[in-house]
């Protein structure tokens, strides 16, 4: 509930502050999501499939990325159990919530189950929110989709029936489009992930009931017009590709490394709020611009790496149903046609 009276307070909010004119609290803007999106498309390896990185493509994810923000406002269900998949809120620890609360790198496999430990903690599920199971899931259905296009894109390479052949295709060009919906949303959520704000108790002004020995602002301005306005004005395509960090592939653990992507930008919180404090978001002043464009630049190259990882681990996996393994597709060695069709 807490984060939907921030973005209604944010709709009746005239007045300009520092960080410029306050915008609703979907985190990033349009501004910010398109950014992400499109800066990490158009630095994915070459082995990645090419449609990936044809201009449309690319333009379509960055529209795409917007997409978890803009279907809100459908009604009971939908959204509550959408609208707290965009956050997770850390105390300063990296507890959720509270120190009852458990730690990123303690997030039980499940989220039944991490909805169930916060019950027991005594915190509400609806205040916490569940930002690292939206993006484990988001990754996970990509791989999902990528080990089905690997499979159909060989297939039909190979398949001599020509109507099957064309079957092949038409599901090819399905799956195209399903994986760009997939890598926009994933996008939203990763993105989401590199916004301070959506990484803590301190999302809208320092948090009221905390100790607040540095005198950081309160105000509940903060968050909207940072990601909002102020993100518009000082955000730039070139300045985020040239701050991206090199690849991260090695050693890849989903949920490990969701843990510490969130962490690490649970450690820009008090950062952000000491810039703000000393003016730094003020027009003009670099040191903001090189803050957003940090920030945006480190959600560019997560998305990056997770779609390149989902791509490369697809291939170890099976798929369809009876599955066939995509390596003995791609390899010649397995027919998919019923795994592709369905054996029933």
């Amino acid at each position: 509930m807490k984060r939907l009276l921030l973005a209604a307070s944010a709709l009746v909010l005239a007045g300009a502050v520092a960080l410029g004119s306050a915008t609703s609290v979907d985190a990033w803007g349009a501004t910010g999501h398109r950014l992400i999106g499109v800066a990490a498309m158009r630095a994915l390896p070459d082995d990645l499939p090419a449609f990936l990185r044809a201009p449309g493509a690319i333009a379509e994810v960055g529209e795409l990325s917007r997409e978890p923000d803009r279907t809100k406002g459908a009604g009971q269900p939908h959204d509550r159990e959408r609208d707290t998949a965009h956050f997770v809120d850390l105390d300063d620890a990296g507890h959720v919530m509270t120190a009852a609360g458990p730690t990123l790198a303690q997030l039980p496999e499940l989220k039944s189950e991490y909805d169930a430990a916060l019950l027991a903690a005594g915190i509400k599920v609806n205040d916490a929110g569940y930002l690292p199971y939206a993006i484990m899931d988001g990754y996970q259905q990509l791989e999902r989709d990528f080990a089905h296009w690997r499979v159909l894109n060989a297939a039909e390479a190979r398949e001599a029936d020509p109507a099957r052949r064309a079957w092949y295709r038409e599901d090819r060009l399905r799956r195209e489009a399903l994986i760009l919906r997939d890598i926009g949303y994933l996008s939203h959520f990763v993105g989401d992930g590199s916004q301070p704000h959506h990484t803590t108790i301190h999302y809208n002004g320092w948090d009221r009931a905390t100790p607040n020995p540095e005198g950081f602002t309160t105000s509940r301005q903060t968050h909207g017009a940072f990601e909002g306005a102020f993100t518009r004005r000082a955000a730039r395509l070139d300045a985020v590709e040239a701050a991206m960090p090199a690849p991260a592939l090695g050693g890849f653990e989903l949920r490990a490394r969701t843990a510490a992507y969130l962490t690490t930008t649970l450690a820009t919180v008090t950062p952000f709020y000491r810039l703000e404090k000393a003016g730094g978001f003020t027009d003009g002043d670099p040191r903001g611009a090189a803050f957003a464009t940090e920030r945006l630049a480190a959600g560019a190259a997560e998305l990056r790496d997770l779609v390149t990882l989902a791509f490369r681990d697809a291939g170890t996996r099976s798929i369809g149903w009876p599955a066939v393994k995509v390596a003995e597709v791609e390899a010649g060695t397995a027919d998919p046609w019923l795994a592709m069709i369905g054996e029933d």
